[in-house]
């Protein structure tokens, strides 16, 4: 554990990683001078994270949003949006979001709307929102059923990564969060990837293991700040897995997390980078094994039974974002630690890869 936080430039922001980051917020609020703080959290975050703020702020005005992915749509924004006006807030008011990638993303968005912006600072609490979410200044909701369809580029002022968050995470939570640190690996650090996947299970030091992650993603974001080339690498295995991930919030009572998801997307998205020659068997076989030995396989069905459906999955993947001119485009990888972006693939491409995912069960 490094005694001191470690900080990360952006071009615009510094993610200050360490404990007791958030004894910098009295400072960085008072150089903002807002006219009002806001705290957007969720209903678990507000009960178990809030407290935390408050001893170094002092007794806070929080917006508590219900806990889960079906609330990451418009409606809940625009309750953020009627406490604001509620609240008389101009256009000097700050918020902070605490949570995890639901609140930074559905707050953030909130306050690049409001007022046409506001300026606000993530605090992020869950491992998929310190090492993704809260980086890069992508900030959406969910709408007609499609993963993040609405959203802005919006950066915050400050990013604060507080580590003994993580201690309030379920276990599941913990393991979804680390899908995205063995994405980062797989596009951009082939050493590091051979080093997580020798641990018999999660990491220890968490501290270390972040800053790795935040600091690939704030390099290949400084490259390309609103995802016109190089940035969209970060999507690896999230047209597959949002696909998966929307499907699942439709059908299950028990939806799979994202990260969940993403992982199941990087093995489909492996198998694509095979079929295309730019992966060996031996590299997409480990990539499968890694992601099924930590995340397990989720259990696909019939066609005319509950569960994953192949078919309905792969038209949820029609939707992505990355598609152009009704091609379904994907970030794959060249090699372990290397990506090719934009790189199209059929429907029945899409639909042979998530045969592979079934076939690992």
């Amino acid at each position: 554990m490094s005694p001191q936080p470690q900080v990360i430039a952006t071009a615009h922001y510094d993610v200050t990683i360490g404990h007791n980051v958030l004894q910098s917020l009295p400072g960085i609020i008072a150089a903002r001078n807002p006219g009002q703080v806001l705290v957007v959290a969720d209903t678990n975050t507000a009960l178990h994270c809030l407290p935390r703020l408050e001893a170094v702020l002092g007794p806070l005005d929080c917006m508590a949003i219900p806990a889960g992915e079906q609330y990451k749509q418009l409606e809940t924004v625009k309750a953020v949006w009627a406490r604001l006006t509620e609240n008389h807030a101009g256009r000097n008011a700050l918020l902070i979001n605490l949570g995890g990638g639901l609140v930074g993303d559905l707050g953030g968005f909130a306050a690049a709307c409001y007022k046409r912006g506001l300026e606000f600072i993530q605090v992020p609490t869950s491992l998929l929102a310190m090492v993704d979410a809260s980086v890069g200044g992508k900030t959406g909701v969910n709408f007609m059923g499609y993963k993040n369809q609405i959203g802005a580029f919006q950066d915050p002022v400050a990013v604060l990564v507080d580590p003994a968050f993580l201690q309030t995470l379920p276990a599941r939570e913990l393991r979804a969060g680390f899908a995205e640190v063995l994405k980062h690996c797989l596009i951009a650090d082939a050493r590091r990837w051979e080093v997580l996947i020798q641990l018999p299970d999660l990491p220890s030091d968490w501290e270390t293991v972040i800053a790795d992650s935040i600091a690939i993603k704030t390099r290949i974001v400084a490259a390309d700040p609103l995802e016109h080339g190089p940035r969209a690498a970060l999507n690896f295995g999230h047209t597959v897995g949002h696909a998966l991930e929307s499907h699942s919030l439709a059908q299950d009572g028990s939806p799979l997390l994202h990260g969940e998801a993403v992982a199941y997307g990087m093995v489909c998205e492996a198998w694509l980078s095979w079929h295309k020659g730019l992966l060996s068997e031996t590299e997409r076989d480990q990539v499968a094994r890694t992601m099924v030995r930590i995340f397990g396989n989720p259990s696909f069905s019939g066609e005319e039974s509950d569960g994953y459906r192949i078919p309905a999955i792969a038209q949820y993947a029609l939707q992505d974002k990355k598609n152009q001119n009704g091609e379904i485009h994907c970030a794959l990888l060249d090699g372990i630690g290397a990506f090719r972006i934009a790189q199209a693939v059929t429907p029945g491409e899409l639909l042979e890869s998530l045969h592979y995912l079934r076939s690992l069960a």
